[in-house]
């Protein structure tokens, strides 16, 4: 079908590894979201983690606030970690084994640093992580995250073509 809709040869190089490890990761975390929402009764998403682990050493109000939830999140976060450690392992085998060199990236240390800074301000000022937004709230077809997504999606794009445009690299 979706060869059809994109032509030959379209699928296989949107995605050359195959479409299934994409679609089983996909099976995954929509099944995990849906447990998280029945066992809590709160949408899963990473970005109050570090609210809630502050929780435990801080008595600010604001902190106090994920003390029902803190737990659970923390295991949350964790799994996170360990899943993308199980599929190095598992689909990277020797690579990911040999000096850890699945995890290395040619991006400057400074680039990572600063990106990371403004996804967390950005993480705060949209109410949440991309991924809550684009998992929990398109999934529960929030106005707020629909929006949100759309956003995310149309500045990554443009960023990406105009860092592309003015010869940017790693």
């Amino acid at each position: 079908m979706f060869a059809d809709i994109l032509g030959s040869g379209t699928l296989e190089a949107l995605f050359p590894n195959g479409i299934s490890r994409y679609a089983i990761g996909g099976l995954l975390v929509g099944a995990a979201t849906a447990l998280i929402y029945y066992g809590t009764g709160i949408a899963a998403g990473a970005s109050t983690f570090l609210e809630s682990s502050l929780s435990y050493v801080s008595g600010q109000s604001r902190f106090q606030q994920y003390r029902g939830s803190r737990d659970w999140r923390v295991v949350f976060t964790v799994g996170i970690i360990a899943g993308a450690a199980i599929y190095a392992f598992v689909y990277q085998g020797e690579a990911w084994a040999l000096a850890g060199s699945a995890w290395l990236t040619e991006v400057q240390p400074w680039r990572l640093f600063f990106g990371g800074i403004l996804v967390g301000i950005g993480t705060r000022v949209g109410k949440g992580c991309t991924s809550g937004h684009g998992i929990c709230g398109v999934g529960s077809v929030s106005r707020t995250s629909l929006v949100g997504v759309a956003t995310f999606l149309l500045v990554a794009i443009v960023t990406a073509n105009l860092v592309a445009a003015a010869g940017v690299s790693p």
